[in-house]
């Protein structure tokens, strides 16, 4: 151990500064070995072992009394207080979505509202274990299950917090196919599981696509105006996609908007990864927190989904309302697999994307209902 500290010492480095190089190390494992969220994982991973570096030139340092800003400091200044970086992604996101087939399926916004419960209980269990009411709902967020929704409200209310709010929201988004499935079949009975889903047969014209994603921003921005912002530049997103003159523009939004707003989010993010930031006991609170959330989501849904089944003729697949978490598309994935197990002639896929593009709007909103309660408090 005195070597130890002796070699660490000499490099000017803490016990903190060589666990946090190491975390970020694995970060970036996870992210290549295991493919968990490769884009933000390895920009935030990388970006952790320049920041805990001793006087890094990539982060703040005052030098006789002067403050020398660091790169990544700037980009947190420019993109994450500013919101502009989430906000970004939002359009990239929104340019992604084909909203069709929750168009042809409406029930499944129900699907989309029922599944943020995760994000109030597990608010209400943070406050409990001494987070303030800012903090809660920063951590609440993570069952959104949509990592730019999280980053933007940790960014308003608990900057401090903001870099295991963000891996908590990424990992557990890559750990969808891990989370759900036991959630659900404990939720189920198989003869649940094998119920089929009849199609509608409903065409959904370019019109009502062109007027979906302004009057969705009109309603939800009239009822939460906190949420203007968040499901405006969503809504923008996707009426590129749609109007059908831009399509070059759409394109670019999908993948070099996308990409380049994603690299430096990530380092960002990684920038707030520091020693004395993240080696916390909260940070382990936040982490199985985040957890929690996510499961309480997939219940939620789950649980809504069965007591409309009580209501209802013909029945609803109960673990459509599990996609009504954000995780798009990994959770209409999962539950389109579930249902191919129990029956392999059951085909799940539309139905559960309809679910988790709803989740996607129902995510925004919640965040900007959140921010719209606590801001007063």
């Amino acid at each position: 151990v005195m070597a130890l500290n002796l070699f660490l010492g000499v490099l000017n480095l803490s016990i903190g500064n060589l666990v946090m190089i190491f975390i970020g190390i694995f970060l970036i494992y996870l992210a290549i070995s295991k493919e968990y969220e490769p884009a933000l994982l390895i920009p935030i991973g990388f970006s952790t072992i320049l920041v805990n570096i001793p006087l890094s030139s990539a982060v703040d340092q005052v030098i006789d009394g002067v403050l020398h800003k660091g790169v990544l400091n700037i980009f947190f200044d420019i993109g994450i207080i500013t919101e502009i970086f989430p906000l970004l992604i939002f359009i990239a996101v929104g340019s992604m979505i084909d909203f069709g087939p929750l168009l042809e399926n409406p029930i499944m916004f129900l699907f989309g509202a029922a599944a943020q419960f995760g994000i109030f209980a597990t608010m209400v269990v943070a406050t409990l274990l001494g987070f303030d009411i800012k903090q809660a709902a920063s951590i609440g967020i993570i069952g959104a299950a949509d990592g730019p929704t999280s980053i933007y409200v940790a960014g308003r209310f608990a900057k401090e917090l903001l870099g295991p709010i963000s891996v908590a929201a990424y990992s557990y988004m890559s750990l969808v196919p891990i989370i759900q499935p036991p959630v659900i079949k404990l939720l189920t009975t198989k003869e649940e599981r094998k119920i089929k889903m009849e199609p509608k047969g409903v065409k959904i014209n370019k019109k009502i696509r062109i007027i979906f994603p302004i009057l969705v921003t009109l309603v939800a921005s009239l009822l939460a105006p906190s949420s203007a912002a968040l499901i405006g530049f969503l809504m923008f997103g996707n009426l590129l996609r749609e109007c059908g003159v831009l399509n070059s523009i759409s394109k670019t939004a999908q993948n070099e908007l996308a990409h380049i707003v994603t690299i430096f989010l990530g380092l960002s993010i990684g920038s707030t990864m520091t020693a004395d930031k993240f080696l916390r006991p909260q940070t382990l609170f936040i982490l199985l927190l985040g957890l929690v959330a996510f499961i309480f989501d997939t219940a939620g849904g789950v649980l809504f989904a069965k007591f409309l089944n009580l209501f209802l003729k013909r029945k609803i697949n109960p673990m459509l309302g599990a996609a009504g978490i954000s995780a798009f598309p990994m959770s209409a994935r999962v539950i389109h697999q579930l249902g191919r197990k129990e029956d392999p002639t059951n085909y799940l896929l539309m139905y559960a994307v309809g679910a988790n593009v709803a989740g996607q709007i129902g995510s925004v909103l919640a965040g900007g209902i959140l921010i719209a309660l606590v801001s007063g408090i």
